[in-house]
């Protein structure tokens, strides 16, 4: 199966679990990783689902006005986040590229009422945003899943204004990942198989035209996800229960990951990073 049809199969799935700021398990991942009680209840509790790897609205100083843009938005958490901060005369806009993601971040800002945000099918290497039309971009565990990382870094320095940045949480590789685990595409799908060096990252970004890039290791726990029973969730080492990764067809794949991510610990080949960067204003 072609790796993007495989994210975009096992994420379609996810959406349409039921997963929710409801779930003790799915709180619980979502604060390990940076967000506050407050945050959550703040928010449609399905706009959680559980996923995240960091909390890239706390960094991104995001303020009254701006347009902010979430890559791999999901059902909306960090949207519906980023536009209470932006207020009124600012705007969030969600690109997905999974539909039952972007069904169910359109029904939450139905059920929340929110009239600053929107919601767009595409990929994050082909944004259909204008040139400097924005001033922060933000994502959550998803750019790792990008299979052309650079071709995504210039299309965010397009949109970007001078002056904008670029605040991210991901996942990042601290070492070389064992064979095994490099080549296998269920192993891509869970956010590992298509994480790139720490330093390369760096070097992408730079090469894309970035300035001041900052990358560092949160050092949090990947092995929270574990906190979510019967979750299909990025990274998690419970994989392979409940929730079919792509279908339920792909047994044999769905399998396969589970038994990969029990013989290793994804904390000793990848770290939760925050990233940040900005474009040069000249």
């Amino acid at each position: 199966m072609d790796i993007q049809e495989a994210v975009k199969s096992k994420y379609g799935s996810v959406a349409q679990a039921g997963l929710s700021t409801g779930h003790e398990g799915v709180k619980a991942v979502a604060e390990a990783f940076g967000y506050t009680p407050e945050e959550l209840a703040s928010i449609p509790a399905e706009a959680n689902m559980g996923l995240s790897c960091g909390n890239p609205t706390a960094s991104a100083t995001l303020r009254e006005g701006e347009v902010v843009v979430d890559l791999g938005c999901g059902g909306g958490l960090d949207v519906f986040l980023a536009a209470k901060k932006v207020g009124s005369t600012g705007r969030a806009i969600g690109i997905d590229m999974t539909p039952e993601m972007l069904t169910l971040a359109r029904r939450n800002a139905e059920r929340s009422g929110a009239t600053n945000v929107e919601f767009h099918h595409a990929t994050i290497d082909n944004l259909p945003l204008a040139d400097n039309s924005v001033d922060c971009v933000i994502s959550n565990c998803v750019i790792n899943l990008a299979p052309d990382k650079p071709s995504v870094f210039r299309e965010v320095a397009r949109v970007l204004k001078p002056g904008g940045r670029l605040a991210v949480s991901d996942i990042a590789l601290k070492q070389e990942l064992p064979p095994e685990l490099a080549g296998d595409l269920m192993a891509y799908v869970g956010c590992i198989a298509g994480a790139i060096a720490i330093d390369d990252y760096r070097e992408q970004l730079l090469a894309a035209g970035f300035e001041a890039v900052e990358i560092v290791d949160t050092r949090a726990d990947l092995n929270a996800y574990a906190k979510v029973e019967n979750q299909s969730a990025c990274c998690s080492p419970a994989m392979g229960e409940g929730l079919p990764i792509v279908s339920a067809g792909d047994a044999d794949l769905h399998a396969r990951l589970k038994d990969l991510l029990t013989r290793y610990n994804v904390n000793d080949f990848a770290a939760s990073v925050k990233v940040y960067a900005v474009k040069p204003r000249a």
